[in-house]
């Protein structure tokens, strides 16, 4: 990531939230395809050095993103992400959870809810993201599974797709 690109880590263990604003130098259309394209999302949706793999997608409403991120020794975490709302290249909601190879939602870990926006900022786009969560002790747990390093390198990864692509 470029020094100069604005990256927020809030979180807010009285409302359950974590906010991630982040910066990119790309314009929002193609940061936009970057997040609701399968193949595009299977080239940075996970942070190094781990890989996606979308096992299936739709992405409208009322569909879903199943997919995997997988170890280098092939290691697979599923999750899945029911699309809710959707208002093309300004923002959309979905909820967030782990789940197994079938798509079955995994009860022991947290769901979240996700509220992404895009906006311009110059020939910039900001993607501002709000995670909300059920309880404190929900996203106590996230952090702790290393939430904020994760999404860290994952948000560098699409920084060098958008390079690669622009």
């Amino acid at each position: 990531m470029k020094a100069d690109l604005q990256f927020d880590f809030v979180v807010d263990k009285e409302k359950s939230t974590i906010t991630v604003q982040r910066e990119f130098a790309a314009g929002r259309q193609l940061v936009w395809d970057c997040y609701t394209k399968s193949e595009l999302l299977d080239r940075w949706f996970a942070p190094k050095p781990l890989t996606t793999k979308t096992k299936s997608m739709e992405f409208r409403e009322g569909g879903h993103w199943h997919y995997a991120m997988v170890e280098p020794n092939g290691q697979e975490y599923w999750g899945r992400l029911d699309y809710q709302t959707i208002q093309p290249i300004d923002r959309y909601t979905a909820l967030d959870g782990f789940s197994d190879a079938s798509g079955a939602l995994n009860p022991d870990l947290p769901r979240s809810t996700w509220s992404v926006t895009f906006s311009d900022k110059a020939d910039h786009t900001v993607v501002e993201t709000v995670v909300a969560y059920a309880s404190p002790e929900a996203i106590q747990q996230v952090i702790d599974m290393g939430m904020k390093d994760g999404m860290t390198s994952t948000l560098e990864r699409l920084d060098e797709l958008l390079l690669a692509l622009n």
